[in-house]
């Protein structure tokens, strides 16, 4: 692709550019740019929520120009609001290496691996004096981070802000200026962090950044974004015939959108598809997704396994879990997965969606009473063996 078919593809999908005169600009400059993307490593797992910004980033990449992958470990220490009423919890340093160790092979599932840099925002933020940090704080007035969308809110409603996460926007927009970025890409729901980095570029005497951001994958429930917490996400590194399975169960009016952001197939070759056979459209999308990170030959036996479950067949090959007798059936729901709370697997339960060897078990007091092997479902398609001693 040239550099002007690259900034059209963007222009197709991006929520806002800032600005989109001077990504051109740039783009056609004939310059090596420095592209930065961050990630949180509260979580060690990307999903296809992840690979919609990441794709762009190949394109990028492909026409000659520099991707840094941030990693911001030492803003998972300080605790990232996250666009919650919530402060996330913080991460010791132990836990941001630990969640972050495979995040390198994954990105390289997208991104060309020998022109990719990893990088850590504890580089240059923890090496900050006191000094430094006042400095930094006196760039950005009071009223301006409250203009971030999840401060406003709490402030509005009293609910406590820390100081600490005041300091997060500008931690994050100190990136920019440490690795002296020329564009930054991210989900549209780190729009304010991205421009604070644009402009505290200006205050250290820095060419702004430009600052692309994209929509948020909707998650599998058709309603949150695609996130791993509300277990509705499609993981990149997930087994072939999970990931088959998963892409089966995109809602049909997202299929469209799925197509669009996270493969690449060209419209005139799924739309018409979508729009007169939905389930071959699906197996078309779940084929496709497989191809892209497992290679085609992983697509048959995918298929096959689907099909089986699909009809009400078990799976030969699940996950397995060992507990004693007397261990409840709860227990185990929570930590296989397919509840991701006791609360919920007790919930599960009750409604009547968990089965035990094909018997519907409702008591959410219910154990393992004698030794032998079980297979535990949730639905239609979760299932995990469970060998009781």
């Amino acid at each position: 692709m040239t550099a002007r078919e690259v900034y059209d593809n963007i222009m197709r999908d991006a929520i806002s550019v800032y600005s989109a005169e001077g990504l051109l600009e740039k783009l056609e400059s004939g310059k090596k740019l420095r592209i930065k993307m961050g990630a949180d490593p509260s979580r060690p797992d990307l999903h296809l929520g992840h690979s919609v910004p990441l794709r762009k980033l190949r394109m990028l990449q492909d026409l000659g120009h520099e991707i840094v992958f941030v990693i911001g470990d030492f803003t998972a220490m300080i605790g990232d609001p996250s666009g919650k009423s919530k402060t996330r919890v913080p991460l010791t340093f132990e836990q941001t290496r630990a969640n972050s160790k495979s995040y390198y092979e994954q990105v390289c599932k997208i991104l060309d691996k020998e022109k990719t840099t990893i990088t850590y925002n504890s580089d240059w933020l923890g090496k900050m004096t006191f000094e430094d940090v006042l400095s930094l704080a006196g760039k950005y007035t009071l009223a301006r981070i409250l203009e971030r969308d999840d401060f406003a809110k709490r402030y509005a409603t009293n609910q406590p802000i820390g100081m600490h996460e005041m300091f997060y926007p500008l931690m994050q927009g100190y990136d920019s200026v440490a690795l002296n970025a020329d564009v930054e890409i991210g989900g549209n729901d780190q729009t304010f962090n991205l421009l604070v980095g644009r402009e505290l570029q200006k205050d250290y005497g820095q060419t702004p950044q430009e600052v692309i951001t994209f929509p948020l994958l909707p998650g599998l429930d058709g309603v949150e974004k695609m996130s791993k917490s509300l277990d509705n996400y499609i993981g990149i590194d997930e087994a072939p015939e999970i990931m088959y399975e998963k892409c089966m169960k995109v809602p049909d009016a997202l299929l469209l959108t799925y197509f669009r952001l996270t493969s690449d197939l060209s419209e005139d070759q799924y739309k018409e598809l979508v729009e007169n056979d939905i389930m071959a459209a699906h197996r078309l999308y779940a084929e496709t997704i497989v191809r892209m990170y497992h290679g085609a030959e992983a697509i048959a036996v995918a298929a096959e396994r689907y099909k089986s479950i699909a009809s009400g067949g078990v799976p030969d090959e699940m996950d397995e879990y060992t507990c004693e007798v007397g261990t409840r059936v709860a227990a185990i729901l929570r930590e296989s997965g397919l509840a991701p709370s006791g609360s919920e697997a007790r919930r599960l339960m009750q409604g009547g969606g968990v089965k035990l060897d094909g018997v519907q078990i409702k008591d959410p007091n219910a154990g393992f009473d004698a030794a032998g092997e079980y297979v535990l479902s949730k639905g239609k398609n979760k299932f995990v063996k469970v060998i009781v001693k």
